[in-house]
Order: structure tokens, then sequence, then C-alpha cells
């Protein structure tokens, strides 16, 4: 896929240009760096990647979003505020192809909207590997 600069100075010349490739997690104790990395990108679709087609999303104030389009509308709100998310794991658990990840984050700064913003948790976790060796998340609850 190539993306096109239209800002080359020349008339008629653009350049193309190949995007980096997206991280992706090899190992249950990667999950949250690479959640982090593609979020901070601020491309939906970077962060949609790191979920499981059946997974579910529970926001903090407890609505479920069970399908691929519910989770992408719940991290958009996140997301929005254009800012890049940090993380620190407490505890990762695998128990064959499965993790438990607890994992303390914060999103802080002037948001897109210009609004000051400061917000943290501790979100419990499940990840899975799949077929193809990734780890993607199966349930995420960034409020714990």
């Amino acid at each position: 896929m190539h993306s096109q600069n239209s800002t080359t100075g020349t008339t008629g010349a653009t350049a193309t240009t190949d995007p980096a490739p997206l991280p992706v997690a090899r190992r249950a104790a990667d999950v949250p760096a690479v959640f982090a990395a593609r979020f901070n990108t601020g491309q939906p679709r970077a962060v949609a990647e790191m979920y499981e087609p059946e997974a579910v999303f529970v926001s903090p104030d407890g609505t479920v979003a069970d399908s691929p389009e519910a989770i992408a509308r719940a991290n958009a709100d996140f997301l929005a505020l254009g800012l890049p998310i940090t993380v620190r794991p407490r505890h990762v658990h695998v128990a064959g192809d499965t993790a438990l990840l607890v994992v303390d984050w914060e999103i802080a700064g002037t948001a897109s909207d210009g609004r000051p913003t400061h917000l943290t948790g501790t979100a419990t976790d499940v990840a899975r590997r799949g077929s193809d060796g990734t780890w993607r998340y199966v349930i995420d609850r960034p409020a714990g």
C-alpha cells in the first residue's frame, strides 16, 4: 500500500512512501506495549487489530461492546482525545495460550478540543495467542 505525499513542492510530482509496519505481540507480556504503540498512531484500524473477532470491551461505565464495530466505537472516544497512552504492566499470568494482564495506564495532556485531560486506570484484560502466534485481546476492561 502506498500513500501519496502531496507536499513535494513541485508541480505534478508526488513521492510515495510505505507506512512503517505496525508491531505485533509475539509474547503475552508484549500486549500492553504493542497496544500503546498502535493506539499512539491514532489509527483506529491499528487498534482494532489488537482484538480477536469475538472479543469484548467493557467500558468504564460497564457497557459491554461485543462486536468489532462496537469495540471500535468504544475506543474511538479515547482516540478522539488525540493524546498518547502510557502503560505499565503490573502482572502478566500465562496459562498455555491464554493470559491475564493487569496494566496501569494513563492518558494525559491537552486534548484535541483544548481541554486539559488526565485519565488513569488499571485494566484487567484477557489475551489469547492465535494460530498465527500473535496475542490479541479477548476481554479488554480498562477500568479493571
